[in-house]
């Protein structure tokens, strides 16, 4: 994905290594019903409207960075801002539609099956 004069590093759903490696944090940039509904289990839960103010807790997180929304759009403007601030920051391509419609696992705190709204 590229936006004016910058290009945001990516990662196909299928590229993702599984289980993900020890160093690696996912960042899910939804808003909270969106992650209620489904999303990588152990991710971190942190909106998009609210990353600068907690961008801390992503500092001491440390290792890369896999920032998700629903299709990519958000993340990989999460992504970006990660990388000015210094953080080794991709960008799941797709989101997790890309992530459900390749079969990979998610979990739910609703009670049903985990879903992508």
């Amino acid at each position: 994905m590229q936006l004016p004069g910058r290009e945001i590093p990516t990662v196909q759903a299928h590229g993702v290594p599984f289980p993900l490696p020890p160093d690696t944090l996912v960042l899910d940039v939804r808003e909270d019903e969106e992650w209620q509904a489904g999303h990588i289990e152990d991710a971190a839960h942190v909106p998009l409207s609210q990353l600068p103010a907690r961008i801390s807790e992503i500092d001491s997180a440390g290792g890369r960075v896999l920032a998700v929304c629903r299709s990519g759009a958000r993340s990989a403007r999460a992504t970006m801002f990660l990388r000015q601030h210094g953080h080794d920051a991709v960008n799941l391509d797709g989101g997790m539609h890309a992530w459900f419609d390749a079969g990979r696992p998610m979990v739910s705190q609703t009670g049903r099956p985990p879903e992508v709204v």
